[in-house]
């Protein structure tokens, strides 16, 4: 049977069938089994994590390095750096690019705070730029407006594994003489114009948790390469590594006690199962995409509902798809609320959450909080001006949650299972009028300051 065929089967299995909310048959009936386990641990990943536990190297960096190694050749960069958290790598790429008291990063406000929180403890503030609404990535002609004398770099996130758009981004960088800072947690494998994600700015760092795509354990991994941002990043929290083996002039005074005072080395019980991962990271990745990519293409052309993914010909790439969500379009379906349409896809046995990241501009965090003790709200302590960005300065990404849904995160390619998911989500957005009188709106700010909800 055709992709064509199984489309037109399940179109007429929605004309023929209520919507389960209100009482009719679920579209999904089969058990998920492994079909959304992840990681996939073998034999491989135990065996070289045991190794390290039963000689008791897991505060070593002999099996961290050899993962180093590995990962820089395969993000296509100079050098790796291995880190305790994603967080952590994401502080080193910033010190590594001399922030520092008073300096600014531009960042996208929807995404995870890590990206750019961190950035307080160096002295540094943030500002926040909008997210192009189809990407959900930074966009490019919102940054420009934002830069200032104080501006040091621009902190990219390549969100739910979709690809910023990077050569407008780089150009406005080199332009300002400014670094570009690639945040590839959500990313990691994925292409923009042919180019790994993470090989194409001054520096990327990411996390490596056990929810990611490359999910190894709590850790997370610096790529570049420039060697004064690698040093750099090795004297922030680093203290075994920083050694006579330094060469960057500013820095060899001061070997011997990392200068953040930080302890950020990668436990090898990750790195170990790293270098296993690492391995079948390409491949596993395939079949996700080949998964997502047919999920998507069920659904092509239903009203309401557009696929969060590159063009086909644009040479880009999702990563491993991490956190995969989709667009929504009210306007196709009578202004019928993401609230409302994930109630009755969640009803049809896909669990279906709506919204994505809250904006972060505006936590009370970013706006009222006095961390440091500096007698002033900390996102301005080492400011000349008052750089908060009120509620309605950043409108797209304000409303970005009403936009936006989570889909499943497929890790196998099984066509009959996946075409019963694409069905719950065709069925719903097919019968949506049967779901209008009943619509509870959307509640005022949607999306989550946390963690995403992953099947």
């Amino acid at each position: 049977m055709t992709n064509a065929d199984q489309t037109k089967k399940v179109d007429v299995q929605n004309a023929n069938s209520p919507l389960a909310i209100f009482g009719g048959p679920k579209s999904v009936t089969k058990e998920p089994g492994d079909l959304f386990s992840w990681p996939i641990v073998t034999k491989e990943d135990e065996e070289a994590v045991l190794e390290v536990l039963r000689r008791g190297a897991m505060s070593g960096t002999d099996v961290t390095m050899e993962f180093e190694k590995e990962f820089a050749a395969w993000q296509g960069r100079a050098y790796a750096l291995g880190f305790s958290s994603g967080t952590a790598s994401l502080q080193a790429a910033m010190f590594g690019c001399k922030i520092g008291v008073g300096d600014e990063i531009i960042c996208p406000s929807v995404t995870y705070w890590a990206s750019c929180l961190q950035v307080f403890s160096l002295g540094g503030t943030v500002v926040f730029a909008e997210v192009d609404p189809n990407t959900l990535c930074i966009d490019p002609k919102d940054i420009e407006k934002r830069i200032s004398s104080r501006t040091k770099a621009i902190m990219v996130v390549h969100y739910l594994g979709h690809p910023c758009d990077m050569d407008p981004i780089m150009e406005i960088a080199r332009k300002h003489k400014i670094k570009v800072i690639e945040d590839v947690s959500h990313a990691q494998g994925g292409l923009y114009k042919g180019k790994k994600v993470g090989s194409i700015g001054d520096v990327a760092a990411m996390s490596l948790m056990s929810g990611k795509s490359l999910a190894i354990g709590e850790a997370g991994i610096l790529a570049t390469d420039d060697k004064e941002i690698y040093e750099r990043a090795i004297s922030m929290g680093h203290y075994e590594r920083f050694g006579e083996n330094i060469e960057t002039p500013e820095l060899k005074p001061f070997v011997g006690l990392p200068l953040g005072g930080y302890k950020y080395r990668m436990h090898q019980l990750s790195s170990a199962m790293g270098r296993v991962q690492l391995k079948y990271y390409d491949q596993r990745c395939e079949e996700i995409r080949k998964a997502m990519n047919y999920f998507w293409d069920l659904l092509k052309g239903v009203p309401g509902l557009r696929a969060h993914r590159p063009a086909k010909d644009s040479g880009s790439t999702m990563g491993g798809w991490y956190a995969s969500h989709g667009i929504y379009v009210p306007e196709e379906l009578e202004g019928l609320s993401v609230t409302r349409f994930t109630q009755a896809v969640t009803a049809e046995g896909c669990p279906c959450y709506p919204g994505a990241n809250a904006a972060l501009h505006l936590h009370p965090v970013f706006n009222t909080c006095d961390i440091y003790g500096h007698g002033k709200p900390t996102r301005i302590a080492h400011s000349d001006r008052d750089l908060r960005q009120p509620e309605g300065s950043l409108p797209v990404s304000e409303g970005i949650g009403t936009r936006t849904y989570d889909i499943p995160w497929f890790k196998h390619y099984r066509p009959e299972m996946i075409q019963e998911y694409a069905n719950a989500f065709r069925k719903v957005a097919e019968n949506y009028k049967a779901l209008l009188k009943d619509d509870p709106g959307n509640a005022p700010h949607l999306g989550g300051w946390h963690f995403f909800k992953h099947r």
